[in-house]
């Protein structure tokens, strides 16, 4: 599986994006996703991920209420919306995905992952 992420860019603090990935093949059903992300000088971690069906999703407590995972199935896109960015937000986001054959189960461990996008910058407008 191929992932491609978009949307990165400059925002100001308190401002909006939408990070895109796009995968090579469906997805629905068949992959548990996730989005991370890495700062400078820090490990990768987790932002929000969700199980194969979108039925179980996990989101970080330092983007719970501000940031949303979706997915459209028929376009092979996951999405994060993030809103109120704030300083601690900027960083390289990654979109992830895991073969998975049963729903109902998100999985938050980086290491559990297999497929990879090359990432996505988002940084603070000065």
């Amino acid at each position: 599986l191929q992932l491609v992420e978009s949307g990165g860019g400059s925002v100001q603090p308190g401002g909006s994006l939408r990070l895109s990935c796009e995968a090579s093949e469906s997805i629905v059903s068949r992959y548990a996703i996730g989005w991370f992300r890495q700062a400078p000088g820090k490990e990768r971690e987790p932002v929000s991920c969700s199980s194969s069906t979108g039925d179980t999703i996990y989101y970080a407590p330092s983007v719970k209420g501000r940031f949303t995972i979706a997915r459209d199935d028929a376009k092979k896109m996951i999405y994060l919306q993030m809103n109120s960015l704030k300083p601690a937000d900027p960083a390289i986001y990654f979109c992830a995905a895991e073969r998975i054959s049963y729903s109902g189960v998100y999985f938050n461990d980086p290491n559990v992952y297999s497929d990879w996008g090359q990432g996505t910058q988002v940084t603070f407008s000065p």
